[in-house]
């Protein structure tokens, strides 16, 4: 970005688009729309969209930047600056000097370097997400210089980062000053602008300094304005502005090489070309309007009359930035120049005007009159920045989505909050509340229809009772109907809208309506309970009977008798008559109460149905002949007037009981009825049980039903493991609840059957949960068996011991000790932690220290050690065991020494032996044969043991020097155990897996390891 002939160049954020199902925009009717006709090269003619419609919201936040320190506030007030570049979460700044200063988000500078000795920097990028900086030095009629540096990588004499390549640009040897610029991210093609209409590209790796190649690719007598590059897959186009047309070129794949071709036969002035990155378009802004340019030519077009300076793209929004107008403008403007601060407040404060538009949803977001003229626009940090002539940044952040909806809001622009919630990506929930708001809106100015068909669009998020009560006056009752019919379709009525609807059909009368709510065909629009509560509710059981029979809904059957009539032995009586399915399903669901009013008989019920010996029984129902109920009270005629006439129940007579046995139990419901049971009483298949467990939340409050049930189950021979598991476990937990009660009459009675239980041979109870429940309930008995079956004697003492029973630890530790010889160096710390625990243990603790003597349990270093932790023992304790310990060493020490002695004497007697063989000659005086006996003649063989032979004798070999191969037949046996024995040591050695095994079985681990140090398990092999 060049500040000083106003050029324009900085990187943009992603755009996002608008979806394509936006609500249509409403204008105000008294604002006439203008349209800019405009013809393009091919005599098309275009409709512009006049911005004068549009509408002017603040949607951001401007404040202005004060820089922390006097030189950055003084290098900012000195209009140094030649051109700003942001990047990488920088900023950086070129100064007429030569120099670059990098900016932190405080606007602090960070970092200076000169970059050039002369001439100023006019322009720069900065490489997203990389350390590189390209950057630009014009000194005319000197040609333009340009480097690329890696900021990551200073120079060690000088500190400066690394120039890592540097161009001259190329333009004909023609001085003109460069008038635009782009690079591609990757910095393979560049493209630069002069003022006398050339356009200089330049490809190669400029990063690694391997060489580059500069060709001019386009002159015209018109100065460029503006490039651009547009890349899309293997296609790179080069988009060149100039003062008098906008063409295009494609500088890399098909159809590189050809001439430019024209794209509009209009230009643009410098900084008033740039391209949004979200989709490749060009943004070119001229006097008259704002131009798109797509691959394929010319796209939308915003009618905006007056001069621009300079256009960017940030984030959805095109900003611009109008110059003050000059001295021969007319007086006569448009009112959008006057609503951007056009008319008499340019001509007296000689402002310039920044503008952010939202082409998408066609409205202003912002607009503002600057005192001071804008020399830069740049983004970085999430947010759009000025820089004004006189020094000064302003930050432009923009507002919350909630925010400028709220702005929205107070100006009942509802259909602009839809259609920037939906650009924004709400979900359809949040874009209900603008819905639900918009209704509320059109409800407050009288149009009631209009209001209802929002609340119906926001049906599936809003709370239904907010749009009710504004629809329940009489007036508005079809609105209402309309609504509440709706919410059923969408299935979200509850019972309350259902009674609601019925209320309002019957208000007015809508017999015809309310019949076919009621009897409609297929699946139930509306909540079945909801509809036969209304006929309860006015008295009329028959009707309630007639829904529930018609739609098999046995549950409201059982309902009325327990709700309604308060017949609990009738409604046990008729779910015991059912099938098991349905038998089930009521069971579960009315347990409580019935389990309340007859315990006895429910839990039969029960224990029949869980442990698989249900019948559905078959008793018959007479029913007398009732009178007919009296109509509704006077407060209800609005809700159920004319019910009877409406639901006609052909089942509810007497001879239709006779006659068909299943309505015979629709009967039970309207009237007193009798139960007689049946002479012939069918058997019915056997069914399958479900899992016990489900039924136990029924018996929440009656444990003594439930324990009657669950021994029942027990008794059954085929119960599943699982099972068998939970109704053990639970039983057991029902026998220690039983046994805490505040009465407290039965404790051991319920504690010797919960021992019982836990003592069997096969009863599948887990043991953490017996630990847990003993624990619980405090039932230490239970934690101890458990324990004890479990192996776990360490954890049966250290009960005891922390719960300081000194009693029951010595107990445990003389019954556990002998098969746990851990537990006394555990009783040993226990007994000394306390003096009263010490003077109950009496002398116990010579007994746990004799036999930790005995068995080797702990070294006396460590007793010591476990002794001195706290003052509680004393050395007269343990002195007696000291004493022991120490002759016990000594004696042993000495027994070793003699030992030790006894070897090293005997292993010099056979050193000396070897050496006295091995260097001094040896005189055999045998004159007798060892194998024969016979006088020794010759040729006789003599051997170093002082045996000698006949030649003839023994089978040996005898060299021509004398020597003799073979070993003497007397001394060969032992010769050949020792031998094996060696062989066998050195095959040892190599077994460690032996060593390692015998080490851990061992207790005395030194002498193992001597023992096979001696075989020589540890010998360092020879080196040949």
């Amino acid at each position: 970005m060049y500040l000083g002939t106003k050029y324009l160049y900085t990187p943009f954020r992603s755009r996002s688009r608008v979806p394509t199902n936006l609500v249509s925009v409403d204008v105000n009717i008294n604002e006439r729309q203008t349209s800019i006709i405009n013809r393009n090269d091919y005599g098309i003619q275009r409709r512009i969209m006049a911005l004068n419609s549009w509408k002017t919201f603040d949607f951001f936040e401007v404040t202005q930047v004060k820089p922390p320190d006097d030189e950055s506030k003084s290098f900012l007030d000195s209009n140094e600056i030649s051109c700003v570049c942001s990047g990488s979460e920088s900023l950086f700044l070129g100064g007429h000097d030569g120099a670059v200063r990098i900016l932190s988000p405080s606007f602090k500078v960070l970092r200076a370097f000169q970059a050039y000795d002369a001439g100023s920097i006019t322009h720069m990028k900065q490489v997203e997400g990389t350390s590189l900086l390209v950057t630009i030095s014009e000194d005319l009629p000197s040609e333009p210089i340009l480097k690329v540096w890696a900021l990551d990588k200073p120079v060690k004499k000088t500190g400066l980062p690394t120039c890592q390549s540097t161009l001259s640009i190329q333009n004909g040897r023609k001085p003109f000053p460069i008038s635009a610029f782009a690079a591609l991210d990757d910095l393979s093609q560049l493209a630069v602008g002069f003022a006398n209409g050339s356009v200089t590209v330049i490809r190669g790796d400029l990063i690694h300094d391997r060489g580059a190649k500069q060709r001019t690719v386009y002159e015209s007598e018109d100065p460029v304005t503006g490039v651009e590059f547009r890349q899309e897959s293997k296609l790179i186009t080069l988009y060149v502005a100039t003062t008098a047309r906008i063409l295009k070129l494609v500088i890399s794949g098909k159809g590189a090489g050809q001439p430019a071709r024209n794209v509009e036969e209009s230009g643009c002035a410098v900084g008033c070309m740039t391209v949004d990155k979200h989709n490749g378009d060009i943004v070119v802004v001229r006097e008259d309007a704002i131009y798109y340019y797509g691959i394929d030519g010319r796209g939308p077009c915003y009618g905006y009359d007056g001069p621009k300076s300079l256009v960017a793209i940030y984030e959805d929004y095109v900003a611009l930035v109008s110059p003050p107008p000059s001295t021969a403008t007319t007086p006569t403007k448009s009112s959008a120049l006057r609503r951007f601060g056009g008319a008499q407040a340019d001509e007296i404060f000689n402002t310039s005007t920044f503008t952010l538009l939202d082409t998408d949803l066609k409205f202003v977001a912002h607009s503002e009159s600057l005192v001071s003229q804008v020399k830069a626009l740049f983004m970085i940090w999430g947010d759009l920045f000025t820089l004004t002539q006189d020094g000064k940044i302003f930050r432009y952040h923009e507002k919350s989505l909630q925010q400028r909806l709220e702005i929205l809001y107070q100006r009942n622009l509802f259909l602009y909050a839809v259609n920037l919630a939906q650009k924004a990506g709400m979900d359809a929930a949040q874009q209900n509340v603008i819905f639900r708001k918009y209704g509320d809106h059109l409800y407050q100015k009288g149009d009631y229809d209009a209001a209802m068909q929002q609340y119906l669009k926001a049906i599936d998020n809003t709370e239904p009772s907010q749009v009710i009560r504004k629809f329940l006056d009489t007036q508005r009752i079809h609105n209402l109907i309309e609504y509440l019919e709706e919410l059923h379709e969408h299935h979200k009525a509850t019972a309350d809208h259902t009674t609601l609807l019925l209320n309002c059909y019957a208000k007015l009368k809508d017999i015809d309506k309310l019949e076919k709510f009621i009897k409609s065909p297929g699946d139930l629009k509306f909540d079945l309970d909801t509809a036969i509560s209304m006929c309860r509710q006015g008295g009329y059981y028959e009707q309630a009977a007639y829904l529930a029979t018609k739609h098999g809904e046995h549950e409201l059957v059982v309902d009325i008798l327990i709700e309604d009539s308060m017949r609990y032995a009738e409604a046990l009586q008729y779910v015991w008559r059912l099938e098991p399915e349905a038998m089930h399903v009521n069971l579960m669901k009315y347990a409580t109460v019935l389990l309340e009013h007859c315990p006895a008989e429910a839990t039969q019920l029960f224990v029949e149905y869980f442990t698989g010996h249900f019948r559905p029984r078959t008793d018959a129902i007479v029913v007398p002949e009732q009178s007919q109920q009296p109509g509704y009270a006077q407060g209800a005629v609005t809700a159920v007037q004319n019910l009877k006439d409406l639901l006609p129940l052909p089942y509810m007579s007497t001879s239709a009981v006779a006659s068909q046995p299943t309505q015979a139990k629709v009967a039970t419901t309207v009237s007193d009825t009798q139960v007689v049971e049946s002479p012939d009483q069918l058997s019915a298949p056997r069914c399958t049980p479900p899992q016990p467990r489900i039924a136990f939340s029924s018996f929440v409050d009656h444990p003594d039903e439930f324990i009657v049930f669950l021994e029942a189950c027990l008794k059954e021979k085929d119960l599943k493991e699982p099972d068998k598991i939970d109704l053990y476990t639970t039983l057991f937990e029902m026998y220690l609840h039983k046994s805490n009660e505040k009465k407290g009459d039965n404790r051991e009675e319920w504690e010797a059957k919960a021992k019982k239980l836990i003592e069997g041979k096969d009863i599948p109870i887990d043991t953490s949960n017996v630990l847990l429940l003993s624990h619980l309930s405090n039932f230490r008995d239970g934690t101890i068996l458990v324990r004890e079956q479990a192996g776990l004697r360490f954890d049966i003492f250290r009960s005891y011991t922390s719960a300081k029973d000194t009693r029951g630890a010595i107990k445990a530790l003389r019954k556990y000790g002998p098969d746990e010889p851990q537990l006394y160096p555990a009783a040993l710390a226990y007994f000394t932690s306390d003096p009263r625990i010490l003077e109950e243990a009496g002398d116990e603790l010579d007994a746990v220290l004799k036999k930790i003597d005995q068995d080797g349990l702990m070294a006396p270093l460590q007793v010591i050690q476990t002794l001195s932790t706290n003052a509680v023992a004393t050395m007269g304790m343990i002195k007696t065991y000291l004493q022991q310990t120490i002759d016990r060493e000594r004696k042993e020490i000495t027994s070793n020494r003699r030992l030790i002695n006894s070897y090293r004497t005997e292993t010099q007697e056979k050193r000396d032996e070897i050496t006295e063989l091995t260097t001094k000659p040896q005189t055999f005086n045998n004159t007798r044969c060892s194998f024969c006996g016979s006088q020794l003649t010759l040729p006789a063989v003599h051997f170093m043991c002082k045996h000698s032979f006949h030649q003839t004798c023994i089978n040996v070999q005898v060299a021509d020097d004398g020597s003799v191969e073979g070993d003497c037949s007397i001394c060969r046996k032992d010769n050949d155990t020792i031998r094996a024995f060696v062989r066998s040591q050195d095959e040892t050695a190599d077994k460690h897996d032996m060593f390692l095994d015998a080490l851990g079985r061992d207790g005395d681990k030194f002498g193992t390891i001597s023992e096979f140090f001696g075989r020589g398990v540890m010998d360092v092999p020879a080196v040949d």
